[in-house]
C-alpha cells in the first residue's frame, strides 16, 4: 500500500478546523453531554482526512476532545504536540512511530480498542492502514502541533506499509 504524506496545507487547515467551536454551549459541571454517532460533525481536513470536535475547544485552556478519521494509507508526518494526549483506536488500525524517521515499517499497529499516550513534546508520526482508520484524542489546551519539516511540502515520496 502507498502511503500518501500529509503536506504543510492539511496543518494549517487542522489547525482551522479545530479552532471552530461547538454547536452546542460549554457544559457546566452538572451537564451530561450525549453525542450520538449521526450527531457527530466531520470537517475536511485535507487528503481526505476528516476532524470531529466532540467536546471542547482545542484552542483554549481546559479539557478536549477529538476524533480523527484518515483515509486507507494516509499517515501524518513527524511531528508534536505541546500537550500531552490519549489516543484511542475506534476504528480500523492505526499505525504509530515514536520517532522522526517517518518509517512506515518501524510503526506499531494498533488495532480498535487500542490506546497510546503521545508526551508532550514526543515526536510521532501516525496514519491508517489498509482500511483507514477513526482515532479518538482527548487532551488539554491550548493544542499545539508542530511539524518538523514545514518547508518540505508534502515530506517526499510516499511510503509503503509492509
Amino acid at each position: 500500500m502507498t502511503l500518501q504524506p500529509i503536506s504543510l496545507l492539511y496543518a494549517i487547515t487542522l489547525a482551522a478546523a479545530l479552532t471552530v467551536s461547538p454547536s452546542y454551549s460549554a457544559p457546566s459541571e452538572k451537564d451530561f453531554i450525549v453525542a450520538l454517532p449521526e450527531q457527530i460533525v466531520w470537517r475536511d481536513a485535507g487528503k481526505g482526512v476528516k476532524i470531529a470536535l466532540v467536546y471542547g475547544d482545542p484552542s483554549k485552556a481546559g479539557q478536549y476532545v477529538i476524533r480523527a478519521h484518515f483515509p486507507p494509507g494516509v499517515m501524518s508526518s513527524p511531528h508534536f504536540h505541546g500537550e500531552d494526549r490519549h489516543v484511542t483506536v475506534i476504528q480500523g488500525t492505526w499505525f504509530a512511530g515514536k520517532d522522526d524517521s517517518w518509517d512506515p515499517a518501524a510503526t506499531v499497529p494498533l488495532k480498535a480498542g487500542s490506546y497510546m499516550f503521545h508526551p508532550a513534546e514526543g515526536v510521532h508520526y501516525d496514519g491508517a492502514g489498509e482500511e483507514g482508520a477513526i482515532v479518538q484524542i482527548i487532551g488539554m489546551g491550548p493544542s499545539k502541533t508542530t511539524f518538523l519539516f514545514p518547508k518540505e511540502g508534502d515530506f517526499g515520496k510516499p511510503r509503503k506499509l509492509n
